[in-house]
């Protein structure tokens, strides 16, 4: 059956090109393979010896080297390299294999799943299939991906098609700290078919290694697109406003709740503090506390905010920070050097201060 064409002149003939296999090996003959080292000259007794140039001399195998590497089997392609392109990634080459480290760029999330989560993505973007996925035991193995490539294209009859097929494995490891992770990919199975018959090919290490390195290079490409995003949302949350309630309990001092998670507010409190005037002298995220200073004769609050003060006695402060009801509530408490509760006068008075600069939209720097 005559197949549809559409080129400008209809040429009868095959078309014909170099398969997957013919790219990786080297044109012309194997001749060399068979060739044999010639001796040594004899030298006649009573004759020195002469010395022997050993700049071409070809080295010994050494103990590792595979010996059937030569010939057909040798693959002559320039290696591929890892390229860590992701946000808070990098490469360690261990002896068996090669591990992409990703290190966490927001406390808030959850590393594993991050990295879960974009692997999930980035196989279905690619149409990939999973056939196993083990979050527990960290690890992601696909099903068989089919790359197709027509090697001889014939208008009358049916084309001769090159047919790659594999499996991968990823292992996400984390750490116990929970801050970096490593991702190690695996060649499972591999299977190569020409005109649907199979081809007898042997994988060396470093044909394994091209493999793995270019799907991994593709899914930390998927990664660094993902964090990208991430880190421009986080960058566009934190120039929104933040809402700041008083709350006066009837038992108990007067504090003040932010509706904005824990993190939010304590990268918030880092700008808004000095614009009121404080010093901020020294902080421990870790226990939620800023330790900060107030000075009346500040020029810039008053500039701000005109012959607005703060009711506050020049000293030395404390402002503890701790999570709120639900995630999206920071709860803050001001207190005095000694680490005692302000009055609830003092902290209302605070108050609408506070308020106003931790409401107001910054822009995006």
């Amino acid at each position: 059956m005559l197949k549809k064409v559409t080129p400008l002149i209809l040429v009868a003939a095959v078309a014909a090109c170099s398969s997957p296999l013919d790219r990786r090996q080297a044109n012309g003959t194997e001749d060399y393979v068979q060739a044999e080292q010639a001796p040594l000259l004899k030298i006649p007794a009573g004759l020195k010896t002469p010395p022997y140039n050993k700049e071409f001399d070809v080295p010994a195998l050494g103990p590792k080297a595979n010996a059937t590497v030569y010939g057909k089997n040798l693959d002559i392609r320039p290696p591929l390299q890892v390229l860590p392109m992701a946000e808070g990634t990098h490469v360690e080459e261990g002896s068996d294999n090669i591990k992409i480290v990703v290190e966490s760029i927001d406390n808030t999330v959850d590393l594993k799943q991050e990295i879960f989560s974009n692997l999930d993505g980035f196989l279905a973007q690619k149409g990939i299939a999973v056939r196993s996925r083990d979050f527990d035991k960290g690890n992601i193995e696909t099903d068989w991906i089919e790359s197709r490539e027509v090697i001889e294209s014939n208008m009358w009859g049916s084309d001769k098609v090159y047919l790659l097929r594999q499996r991968y494995r990823f292992d996400v490891e984390t750490r116990p700290h929970g801050r970096t992770a490593n991702i190690v990919i695996h060649l499972v199975e591999h299977e190569e078919f020409y005109d649907d018959k199979a081809q007898n090919v042997l994988l060396s290490g470093e044909d394994k290694q091209r493999y793995t390195i270019d799907m991994l290079n593709s899914a930390i490409a998927y990664i660094s697109v993902k964090r990208d995003h991430a880190i421009q949302a986080n960058r566009l949350k934190q120039t929104l406003g933040i809402n700041v309630d008083l709350v006066t309990p009837e038992e108990g001092k007067a504090y003040w709740s932010a509706k904005a998670p824990y993190k939010q507010v304590w990268d918030r409190l880092r700008i808004v503090l000095p614009e009121m005037g404080f010093e901020i002298a020294d902080m421990d995220s870790a226990k939620g506390l800023y330790f900060i200073k107030f000075d009346d004769n500040s020029g810039f609050w008053s500039s701000l905010w005109g012959e607005d003060k703060l009711a506050l006695k020049e000293g030395s402060y404390r402002l503890l920070l701790e999570d709120g009801d639900t995630p999206e509530e920071t709860k803050i408490f001001l207190r005095d050097a000694e680490d005692q509760p302000l009055s609830d006068e003092v902290v209302t008075n605070v108050y609408q201060s506070l308020s106003n600069l931790m409401k107001e939209e910054r822009k995006l720097r």
